[in-house]
């Protein structure tokens, strides 16, 4: 097994908090800018094309943020001694609260009644982005989605981290690359291999391409086991050295990228390399000591808050357009002005869910638990998650 630090000695990285908010608030302008579900609230045509133009690409980017993140931070944080079920317990104990708060929210004020079960069951128990068909998968709360994918992260993890733990230093890099060539393989598949259906809405594609290029939780794993060798690298010392603005500018020559290539390529593929590149480099930065805005105390608040936030924002967002507004557009100053409401009121939700659901359940029930006076046998079950150090 290659030679890492025990996770106790391991820096906290309390920069990456911060970047969290960053990414979720680019997947609130993107949801925020559609125009085909009426979301853009701008009556200027050329203002609301604007808006939806400028941060077209923001959700895709931010959601592969967030799986790269996952694997990057479950590999730092993995601890030796670790059972899959306490594991499981914890990770599952962080997602299903607020997902289950949030479409239940979504329930009241949308009409529950009228939703079919083939549409409810399979969200609240994320398992909906296995079904293609987009009224399944994007139903209810829509950012939910992604939360199927992160469950199959969970769920595998375990069975992940020991061949990853043991890849060679000097062929992390060769296996960092299969990633990247794993996810360009998806897309090419998506583009030449994809059968006929209709047109996806706002998208250059079909329905299915966007289900399996995007939606479908196999094809993100390659993000998620990308960012756990990132940790490797970095843990390491392999990872080349970059600094935060560097990667930042890489990031947006990314999104730039991403906007000029076919649809299919700008949704994770364009943008994989710097985002990978910005997270190593805001954990470098941590592990220096070096000061960032990120660790400042309002952005670590944006940050704790960001998973409630990202899961309340498209209940908000559809509870002002077309409950309180009623679908309609306004002038450019009103339009902003709503946006920021929008915003504000997001992140409320986004705290109400922090201290009121996800606090108490991980203190209740997040904890290890205490160790009985004589240990029994070991069962499949309680296997640990990684080798001793």
């Amino acid at each position: 097994m290659p030679a890492t630090s025990a996770p106790s000695d391991r820096p906290q990285l309390p920069s990456l908090t911060g970047l969290r908010f960053i990414a979720a608030a680019l997947v609130f302008f993107f949801h925020a800018s559609l125009i085909f579900i009426s979301m853009n609230p701008f009556a200027d045509e050329d203002v609301a094309d604007g808006f939806r133009w400028l941060f077209s690409k923001a959700g895709w980017m931010g959601v592969s943020f967030f799986f790269v993140l996952s694997g990057f931070v479950l590999t730092w944080s993995a601890k030796p001694h670790d059972t899959i079920t306490g594991f499981l317990r914890r990770r599952l104990l962080k997602i299903f609260p607020n997902h289950v708060a949030t479409w239940a929210m979504a329930m009241f004020l949308f009409g529950g009644a009228a939703i079919p079960l083939a549409v409810w069951l399979p969200n609240i128990l994320l398992v909906h982005s296995w079904n293609p068909d987009p009224r399944v998968h994007m139903g209810l709360n829509a950012p939910a989605w992604s939360l199927c994918s992160e469950l199959l992260f969970y769920l595998l993890f375990p069975f992940l981290i020991r061949p990853v733990l043991r890849i060679r230093e000097r062929s992390l890099w060769v296996w960092a690359g299969g990633m990247v060539g794993g996810m360009l393989a998806v897309q090419l598949v998506t583009d030449f291999l994809a059968p006929s259906s209709p047109d996806a809405p706002g998208t250059d594609v079909t329905v299915w391409q966007f289900w399996f290029g995007y939606n479908f939780p196999p094809v993100r794993m390659f993000e998620f086991v990308l960012g756990m060798i990132l940790a490797r690298l970095v843990l390491s010392g392999a990872f080349t050295r970059i600094r935060i603005l560097p990667a930042a500018l890489l990031c947006v020559m990314g999104y730039a990228v991403a906007m000029a290539v076919p649809f299919l390529y700008g949704l994770n593929l364009a943008t994989i390399v710097p985002v990978s590149l910005l997270i190593c480099a805001v954990a470098r930065a941590d592990i220096e000591r070096r000061p960032t805005v990120l660790r400042g105390r309002t952005m670590q608040w944006l940050g704790t808050v960001s998973f409630g936030f990202y899961l309340a924002q498209q209940i908000v967002l559809t509870f002002f357009r077309k409950t309180l507004m009623d679908l309609q557009t306004y002038s450019t100053p009103v339009g902003i002005a709503i946006v920021a409401a929008e915003f504000v009121a997001a992140l409320a939700v986004g705290w109400l869910l922090l201290i009121c659901v996800e606090r108490p359940v991980m203190r209740r029930w997040a904890r290890p638990r205490a160790k009985p006076p004589v240990v029994p046998a070991e069962s499949p079950s309680d296997r640990q998650l990684t080798p001793a150090s």
